[in-house]
């Protein structure tokens, strides 16, 4: 069977070491000039290959659409893609958060595993190559079904691809994979072309929204004054004022920006949020608040007996100088002024009130959120083709035959964690092989 695979990310790559596997002539369009851009970025330059939890938990870390993906996770897992990655030569190691990472810490050499396959399974792969177009034909298609015990066939007519154009050639194809990404980077080729390739064929997409992206802030002066801060271990609650309701809860690391904030819990915030009670990108008629527990390991009783300590060490100095041991330097100027306390009191002036306000701004520490960053700055794109068009056991489309889906194309999305590459390697597996 002649296959071609449309889009050179790692569901592209994965569909075409899968079909070709299964004794398929294969062939990779990438519309670059080189496969697995989007890769290279991942992780910060160092790929978070997958997770190291069960994969039942991959589901749960799924809020777009995740019991879609229960067929795909169980034929090609987290231990599949290691073991794939161990059998090119390549080792890995888990970080904190389950997060799985090559050992050289090299997201190319997470490429070069997927490239080294692709030309070992003889691969053909053409580069600046943009399908314009996925040709199909009409066919008849026999439903069959029983009335009081009499079979009873009606045919119906559904397509079936039979190519596609690309620089104004006609390449033919027995089935086609659809792995074109979503709108998000769109520097990496993410451009959201296959959209409107599976539009014309009838297929509908979902609402395109940002995903694992930025947010941004009412507070820019305070966050801009704390740019480049992480802050690594945090506790932070994304609230719905107006409902008093608690949106997304998380513990990890957050980054302050110029803009707002970011880092691993923020950008999974932005996924709880962006299905939330069918919120737009700038939260318009919206109060959203973040609050950040800046000591989440200490109870209010263990941080005032923290902070007693301290100030029985620094009883004369101010309090703008009392807070070094408790708090990053940048902090301490924004949290005094949380406290409205006189930064140029003294520590052994403060009052029991003042200090329950001291620890209430660090338990509490309050940024308003105003929307999202532009889906440009997203990590992945929330919405795609309809999964009700989709078999979740094989990845084929309903509507037209031999056309198939893997990646980010698909209406499904995770959490940061390497969640959303995993999703790429099992529904890019299942394409390939059906």
């Amino acid at each position: 069977m002649k296959v071609i695979v449309i889009g050179g990310g790692p569901a592209g790559m994965m569909a075409a070491i899968s079909s070709s596997e299964n004794g398929n002539e294969v062939i990779l369009l990438e519309k670059m000039q080189s496969l697995g851009r989007k890769l290279l970025i991942t992780g910060k330059g160092r790929c978070n290959i997958t997770s190291s939890l069960d994969m039942q938990d991959f589901i749960k870390n799924t809020p777009g659409n995740g019991m879609f993906l229960y067929s795909c996770y169980q034929n090609f897992t987290n231990q599949d893609i290691i073991e794939f990655l161990k059998q090119q030569g390549l080792e890995v190691k888990e970080e904190r958060g389950n997060r799985i990472f090559p050992i050289t810490d090299k997201s190319q050499d997470v490429l070069k595993c997927f490239t080294k396959k692709l030309k070992e399974l003889n691969v053909q792969i053409y580069y600046n190559s943009k399908v314009e177009q996925i040709i199909a034909k009409d066919i008849e298609k026999e439903n069959k079904e029983y009335i009081q015990g009499k079979e009873k066939i009606e045919k119906s007519n559904i397509k079936q691809v039979i190519g596609v154009k690309v620089n104004d050639k006609i390449i033919n194809a027995d089935k086609i994979v659809l792995a074109t990404g979503g709108k998000s980077y769109p520097l990496t080729g993410s451009t959201g072309d296959g959209y409107n390739l599976a539009k014309s064929l009838g297929h509908t997409i979902t609402k395109i929204k940002p995903s694992l992206v930025p947010l941004e802030s009412y507070n820019k002066e305070i966050c801009k004054e704390l740019q480049g801060l992480s802050l690594r271990n945090s506790q932070i609650k994304l609230i719905d004022l107006e409902n008093n309701k608690i949106i997304y809860e998380d513990f990890g690391e957050m980054l302050f920006t110029h803009f707002g904030v970011s880092g691993p819990t923020i950008l999974s915030s932005s996924a709880h949020l962006v299905r939330y009670n069918n919120i737009d990108e700038k939260l318009k008629n919206r109060k959203i608040l973040l609050k950040i527990d800046l000591k989440p390991a200490l109870s209010e009783e263990k941080l005032n007996d923290r902070i007693l300590r301290d100030f029985e060490q620094l009883k004369n100095k101010k309090f703008k100088n009392s807070l070094d041991k408790l708090l990053p330097q940048k902090l301490i100027p924004i949290v005094i002024s949380k406290t409205n306390i006189n930064p140029e009191k003294k520590v052994n002036e403060i009052t029991k009130e003042e200090r329950k306000r001291i620890i209430y701004v660090l338990k509490n520490f309050e940024i308003e959120i105003k929307g999202f960053r532009t889906i440009e700055e997203a990590i992945i794109t929330s919405g795609g083709i309809n999964i009700k068009e989709i078999n979740p056991k094989t990845m084929e489309s309903k509507l037209v035959k031999g056309l198939y889906f893997a990646g980010e194309i698909i209406d499904v999305d995770s959490y940061t964690g390497g969640f959303n590459l995993q999703i790429a390697y099992s529904t890019g597996y299942t394409a390939g092989k059906a």
